[in-house]
C-alpha cells in the first residue's frame, strides 16, 4: 500500500521528523478554510499515488485568494499517469538552500533494510550518480551508522546531528510499521540551517498489514474491491497481470511470493475463503474479468480467460479428464503452474 504524501507526512510528524504547515483537503471549500489557517503564501500540491507531479502541473504556487481560486480547480482537476486527484495538500512555502536525499528500504534479496543517502535530492534517486548505501540489517540504526553516512554526505555541526537524528526517527517508522520503503525527497536544508521533510514517500507491506491497525485508515479500497468485500471474500488489486485465486490467505500469500520469485507480476490478492460457494467463485471470477490488466489467471478454476493450475488430491483424475478440452492447464506441482503461467503470459 503506497501511502499519499500528507499521509506520509502524518506518520512523520508523529515520529518527529521536521515538516512544514499544511492542509489536506478535497474541496475548495475546504481549502480556502486552510488558506486562512496557514496565511499565504503556500504551495498547492496535487495528492496522486505516482511521481512526476511537478512538470505535470501538480504543484502550484499561490499567494493570494485570487490565485487559490484560479489553481485549486485546475490541481484537483489534474490526472497524472492515469491517476486522478485524491486529495489536495497545502502546504507553507519553503525557503530552500540545498536539497538532499535520504530513504530506507527493505530489500528482501538480502533480507535486510538499506540506507541510500544522497547530497542532491529533488529528483528520481535513479538518474542521481552520488550515491551513499548501506545495509543495516532489520533493526534500528544505531548511532554510530547515523553519524557514519551524515559524514559521508559531508555534514557537520549541527546539520550532521540533525541529519542523524532524523535518518534514525526514519529508520524507527520503518522497523515499527514493517514497511517496504519510506522515503524524504526533498530533505531540505532551509536558508535558517534547520532540516525539513519537504516531500515523503511511504510504501506498506501488504503481507504485515494485517498487524497494524492503525494503517488501516489509509486503505484505500476500489470499486472492485469494495464489491469484493460486499460478497465476503477477499481481494486486492496489484499492479501485475496474472490473477491469483486461492482458499486461505496464507495459501494465496505464498502463491504471490512464489509467483513473483519467478518473475511474474500477480494482479490482484483473490481469498475466496475455505467457506467458498459457487455463486462466490462466480463473483470472484466475474470481478476478475473486470481488471483491464489481468492477462491470465493461476487457479484451479475452468475460466474462458487460460488457467494454469496445480491439482493434486481427490478425484484429481476425474477433474482432469473433464478439464482436458478447455484452456486450463494442469500441473504436478505449484512451481510447474507457475512457471507455465508467466511464460504463457510473456508470449
Amino acid at each position: 500500500m503506497r501511502l499519499l504524501e500528507f499521509q506520509a507526512k502524518e506518520l512523520f510528524r508523529e515520529y518527529g521528523i521536521n515538516l512544514l504547515p499544511s492542509k489536506a483537503s478535497k474541496t475548495i471549500e475546504e481549502g480556502k478554510i486552510h488558506a486562512k489557517e496557514l496565511g499565504y503564501p503556500f504551495v498547492i500540491k496535487i495528492q496522486v499515488p505516482v511521481g512526476g507531479r511537478g512538470k505535470a502541473g501538480g504543484i502550484q504556487k499561490c499567494q493570494n485568494d485570487d490565485e487559490l481560486e484560479l489553481k485549486y480547480p485546475q490541481v484537483l482537476g489534474l490526472t497524472i499517469k492515469g491517476e486522478k486527484a485524491r486529495a489536495i495538500l497545502l502546504e507553507k512555502m519553503a525557503d530552500i538552500k540545498k536539497e538532499l536525499y535520504l530513504s530506507i528500504f527493505l530489500n528482501r534479496s538480502k533480507r535486510c533494510y538499506t540506507i541510500i543517502a544522497s547530497p542532491e535530492g529533488g529528483v528520481e534517486i535513479e538518474s542521481v550518480k552520488n550515491q551513499i548505501i548501506k545495509e543495516v540489517g532489520l533493526g534500528n540504526v544505531s548511532d554510530e551508522i547515523a553519524r557514519e553516512v551524515a559524514k559521508e554526505m559531508k555534514l557537520d555541526g549541527k546539520l550532521a546531528d540533525d541529519f542523524a537524528d532524523i535518518l534514525q526517527k526514519l529508520a524507527k517508522l520503518t522497523v515499527e510499521k514493517e514497511a517496504e520503503l519510506a522515503e524524504i525527497n526533498p530533505l531540505a536544508i532551509m536558508q535558517d540551517g534547520s532540516l525539513m521533510a519537504l516531500d515523503g514517500k511511504f510504501v506498506t507491506d501488504d503481507n504485515s498489514n494485517f498487524r497494524h491497525d492503525e494503517l488501516q485508515k489509509y486503505q484505500e479500497k476500489t470499486e472492485i474491491e469494495e464489491r469484493a468485500e460486499k460478497s465476503g471474500f477477499s481481494l486486492v488489486e496489484l499492479d501485475g497481470d496474472i490473477a491469483v485465486v486461492g482458499n486461505g490467505a496464507g495459501l494465496v500469500m505464498s502463491t504471490l511470493d512464489m509467483l513473483s520469485d519467478n518473475g511474474g507480476k500477480p494482479a490482484c490478492f483473490l481469498d475466496v475463503g475455505g467457506g467458498a460457494t459457487t455463486e462466490s467463485v462466480y463473483e470472484a471470477l466475474t470481478l476478475i474479468s473486470k481488471m483491464n490488466r489481468v492477462k491470465g489467471i493461476l487457479v484451479n478454476l475452468l475460466i474462458s480467460l487460460p488457467v494454469f493450475s496445480r491439482l493434486k488430491g481427490t478425484e484429481s483424475e476425474k477433474a482432469r479428464e473433464m478439464l482436458k478440452n478447455s484452456r486450463t492447464k494442469i500441473y504436478d506441482s505449484i512451481e510447474d503452474a507457475i512457471n507455465a503461467a508467466v511464460m504463457g503470459i510473456k508470449k
